[in-house]
């Protein structure tokens, strides 16, 4: 490997990695495909929200007496709807308006009082008790016009869309979506579906990363099987980096005699470093390949979930600026002990459950690295520092998936 960095700590291979960012370019949706999309603008309110006045309950509006006595009886003198219609109506002494959640508050009026503390006798509501002025929305309460509501580098989750369109904007501009292929080499593996003879695997890695590639927001571009021979890997890559923005390999990056990838990369490619202090994960690769960015995966489908959370996820966070989507970590009660390492950050696979001590951890799975159903069973990764300890009733970090 040369001057090239080796077996190196997480937060040097991050910092190796962002010195690379791929290309980003933009382009303007409709607020209705961009669910998910990070956003490529500053966005301040073109409006106020409210834009005006109005009720936030179905009931009576009036004016605020704070030296009158209930139950008070008002004249009832107009109705306000939602659309505003009858806004021309305004409220004296000694009357009232029914109005709608969401109408404008009619001129002279100031307080509300909900429907049901209200009785209706003809022309006349009988107020129960004293209306009151914060079931009032005041204009610009929420977001005054020209106000910096939402960030460039904000993923754009339902409730941001749904800002985004309070706000007055039909579409926003974002960034496009990174085209990320996903390449698995390797002559034992074969496609879901087909007959298995001794010696094959079925190929599992690309699906599970194509749905992280998607809950990233990206788009996964899925490649045939690549067999062990420089020349087929060569081909793969060539084509990758003409049509895609990043390239993800899994398998080929160890020590052994069929690992082209790693081969390949440093007869011809760009290594950046290669190997990192993780367990489960530590033969990742990264570097350059004709300029694309390229990061060389375990192929053992355990390995490559952990190095995509705990190298790619953090990559595509960081060129873009946003964020989301969020890890959470949150601190857990070994039930268990688990295994630690001296010099590696240790993730293992574990479950939380809630309990009123807090959260507790369990490891009930063998953690072979090979062992993908250990990862779909679980919904936490311990964070190990090297070195920490792992036994049983320590607290710790943890990762939830």
């Amino acid at each position: 490997m040369g001057d090239r960095p080796y077996f190196i700590s997480v937060e040097e291979a991050r910092r190796i990695c962002q010195q690379s960012a791929p290309v980003l370019t933009t382009e303007r949706v409709h607020i209705d495909d961009c669910h998910g999309r990070i956003l490529a603008e500053d966005l301040a309110s073109k409006v106020h929200d409210p834009p005006f006045d109005n009720s936030s309950m179905d009931g009576f509006a009036c004016r605020f007496d704070e030296n009158a006595t209930y139950p008070l009886s008002l004249s009832i003198v107009g109705m306000q709807a939602a659309t505003g219609q009858n806004e021309t109506v305004t409220v004296g002494d000694g009357e009232a308006v029914r109005i709608m959640t969401g109408a404008p508050m009619p001129p002279g009026a100031d307080a509300i009082l909900p429907i049901e503390r209200c009785r209706v006798d003809g022309n006349q509501v009988h107020l129960q008790e004293a209306p009151k002025p914060h079931f009032v929305r005041r204009q610009g309460e929420n977001l005054q016009k020209g106000n910096l509501a939402l960030t460039k580098g904000a993923q754009l989750t339902p409730s941001r869309v749904g800002l985004c369109a309070t706000m007055g904007y039909a579409d926003v501009l974002v960034y496009r979506r990174l085209r990320i292929a996903l390449i698995s080499t390797g002559d034992e593996l074969i496609q879901p579906g087909e007959e298995l003879v001794h010696g094959e695997i079925y190929e599992s890695n690309s699906f599970g990363l194509a749905g992280l590639v998607k809950w990233m927001g990206h788009i996964p571009v899925r490649y045939p099987v690549v067999s062990d021979t420089m020349e087929t890997l060569r081909v793969a890559l060539e084509d990758a980096s003409e049509s895609c923005d990043i390239i993800l390999t899994s398998g080929g990056v160890s020590m052994g005699e069929f690992d082209y990838v790693r081969r390949l990369m440093e007869e011809e490619g760009d290594v950046h470093f290669w190997r990192m202090k993780i367990r489960p994960g530590s033969p990742p690769l990264f570097g350059l390949w004709n300029a694309t960015p390229l990061f060389g995966l375990p192929g053992n489908p355990v390995s490559s979930h952990v190095v995509f959370r705990m190298l790619v996820a953090p990559y595509l966070r960081h060129s873009f600026g946003t964020d989301g989507p969020q890890e959470w970590i949150v601190r857990a009660k070994l039930c268990d002990s688990v295994k630690s390492t001296e010099d590696c950050l240790t993730l293992r696979r574990i479950v939380l459950k809630p309990t009123e001590e807090g959260m507790m951890a369990y490891q009930p799975r063998h953690q072979g690295s090979g062992n993908i159903e250990s990862m779909a069973s679980a919904n936490g990764l311990t964070l190990l520092q090297p070195g920490q300890s792992g036994d049983a009733g320590t607290w710790i970090d943890v990762l939830v998936l």
